[in-house]
Formats: C-alpha cells, sequence, structure tokens
C-alpha cells in the first residue's frame, strides 16, 4: 500500500487550509539510484543529561536534546544496520574542534555556551564511524558550507542522501537545502532526525518534505530500498 504523502508526525499541527495550500508539492517520493547515509551531528554533547526533556536539562546542559535524542537511538541504529547491510557509503558530519582554525570564533548556531572539546563532539559509541567511513568537520550548520563533503560525493558517484541526525531545524535542515541547491535528491528519515523542541521538529520536517526533500519513515525507507528503482531524468 502506498504511503500517503501527509502521513507524518506533523498531522497534529498542521491545519486543513495548510494542507490545502501545498497540494501544489505533492508527488512521488523516492530514493537516487546511488544513496549514501549523511550521518549529521551524533555527538556526544546532544546526549548530555540523559533522556529528559530539554527544558529541564538546558541550565546545565544548553546542547542536549534530552529525550528526544535518546527516542531516536533505536531507529537509528537499525537505519545504521541497513545502511551496512546494502554496503552503502556512510558520511558523518561533527564540529571542527582543531585549535588551528579557531573554532572558538565560528559558530553553527548563536546558542550560548558550547563546548569545544574533542569528546563533546565525538560520535556518539553507538554510531561509531567504521574503517572506510568520512567523517566531515564542520564550522557552520550545513555540512557542505567551507568543506569537500560535496567532492566526496560526486567522486562516489552519489545522487542521492539518506539522512539522519539533528538538529531537524538546524543542522539537518541547513545541510538538506545545500544538498538540493547541488542538485542531490535528499530523503530524510522521520524517526531518526530529532530537535530540541518538538514543534520545531514537525514543522521543519513538513516544510522540507514539501519543498527540498523526501521525508520518509524508516519503515517505508526499507519498502523502497527493496524495489528496483529505475534511474529519473
Amino acid at each position: 500500500m502506498p504511503h500517503e504523502f501527509e502521513d507524518h508526525c506533523w498531522k497534529d499541527i498542521v491545519t486543513p487550509e495548510i494542507l490545502e495550500t501545498y497540494k501544489p508539492y505533492h508527488r512521488e517520493t523516492y530514493i537516487g539510484q546511488r544513496p549514501a547515509l549523511l550521518a549529521i551531528d551524533l555527538y556526544n554533547l546532544v546526549y548530555e543529561g540523559g533522556p529528559k526533556y530539554p527544558h529541564e536539562l538546558v541550565k546545565e546542559f544548553r546542547s542536549s536534546c534530552g529525550i528526544y535524542a535518546y527516542n531516536a537511538i533505536k531507529p537509528t541504529r537499525e537505519l545504521f544496520a541497513l545502511a551496512r547491510s546494502l554496503k552503502l557509503p556512510v558520511v558523518y558530519t561533527t564540529t571542527e574542534t582543531r585549535k588551528e582554525v579557531n573554532p572558538s570564533g565560528v559558530h553553527a548556531t548563536n546558542r550560548q555556551g558550547e563546548k569545544m572539546d574533542n569528546e563533546a563532539y565525538a560520535i556518539r559509541e553507538e554510531f561509531k564511524p567504521e574503517p572506510g567511513d568520512l567523517i566531515i568537520y564542520k564550522e557552520r550548520a550545513s555540512g557542505f558550507f567551507g568543506t569537500p563533503l560535496i567532492a566526496h560525493l560526486t567522486q562516489k558517484g552519489i545522487d542521492s542522501l539518506i539522512v539522519c541526525g539533528e538538529s531537524t531545524s538546524g543542522c539537518v535542515r541547513a545541510s538538506v537545502v545545500d544538498a538540493y541547491s547541488y542538485g542531490f535528491h535528499s530523503v530524510v528519515v522521520e524517526e531518526c532526525v530529532f530537535d530540541r523542541s518538538i514543534l520545531s521538529h514537525k514543522v521543519n520536517l513538513f516544510d522540507l518534505h514539501h519543498k527540498y526533500a523526501d521525508v520518509m519513515t524508516l519503515d517505508e525507507l526499507k519498502s523502497k530500498l527493496r524495489q528496483e528503482r529505475p534511474p529519473r531524468r
């Protein structure tokens, strides 16, 4: 059974009038011929303080996504296992921390109190890179801005990105919009991205789905990866 275009987590916040306005964006969703998994900022910093709500953690852990980060661990591990079983290229982004580039002077967002140490920006153990994976170190929100990411994707012949990570409204969104601008098709896996605000998460998924990417549930992604994917013009 085909997945309904609007059958996603934003159903409880988007009005019928808004849905009517966005009908011209409805289309067939798809995954490209040569996808790669792009894991955005799955580093230790966003899990600090444990599985509590972000407003309970913000005084001590300003960068934590709390419960929303922890809720995404299981489906994201499943996504990684699927990608590796299909031998898809895996690309990570994380924050630049090398002292030589003065990382304290450049920030991905205007949030105050970000730590600048290697352990905070190390990829969380559940998703740790394997030999052959690519790690992109960035200074701004987008994984493309000021990095060699596009060169690596082009070299590997990648035409489509399967995106997970955080935050939906920040580095995920910025990377997906840049991917669209560079001509890559993006699939954002709904259960595998997260934010500090559930409202920001839902609104940005809605917006990305209609304008710049295909948002898919993990089950929908699995189904489409099993299907034959004819070349698209």
